[in-house]
């Protein structure tokens, strides 16, 4: 069996504290001074869309919200823009989400990628109806750097779940 194809190792289940850890890693990166710069993606909108994927059952709309509400009051935004936009992509990811398992890992970036753009469409919609502002077109930036990153992030988030290359011959998997 070639290990170097997709689809060729098992996965352990993922740990709720990695789950959590990986949560606060990304809140922490998205409370960095660079994440203001355009083109710097939302890691925890990543994050969600990882998870939603790939455990819809521990990580779904509730923790969307708890993480849209963290990101409102880190952006000083109006409470509930990113709890909105976090709750519409946790559902619209575990929609799909297992259609998106069948693809080899860059084209789930390309499943990815209209997901993230929506997330972001609704915060500039909500934006420019309460604020009167338009954000701008360069705004849309980031959800295609972070369609670039999901191959790595996908790399990073299930190293912990793959089992060893040396299988046991005593046991059945």
């Amino acid at each position: 069996m070639n290990r170097t194809q997709p689809g060729t190792y098992i996965l352990l289940p993922a740990s709720p504290l990695f789950i959590a850890f990986s949560f606060l890693v990304a809140f922490l990166l998205n409370l960095q001074p660079w994440g203001r710069i355009i083109g710097m993606p939302d890691f925890v909108a990543l994050c969600l869309v990882f998870w939603g994927i790939h455990q819809p059952r521990r990580v779904g709309m509730g923790t969307a919200f708890c993480m849209g509400l963290l990101m409102d009051v880190n952006n000083a935004v109006l409470l509930g823009e990113n709890a909105l936009a976090y709750v519409l992509l946790s559902y619209f990811v575990i929609t799909i989400h297992r259609r998106v398992l069948w693809f080899p890992v860059r084209k789930q970036a390309l499943h990815v990628l209209p997901l993230l753009l929506i997330s972001q469409l609704i915060q500039m919609f909500v934006q420019f109806v309460v604020n009167d502002r338009f954000t701008g077109w360069f705004y849309l930036l980031d959800s295609f750097v972070a369609a670039v990153l999901w191959p790595v992030v996908t790399v990073i988030l299930l190293a912990p779940q793959r089992r060893a290359a040396d299988k046991d011959p005593d046991r059945p998997l």
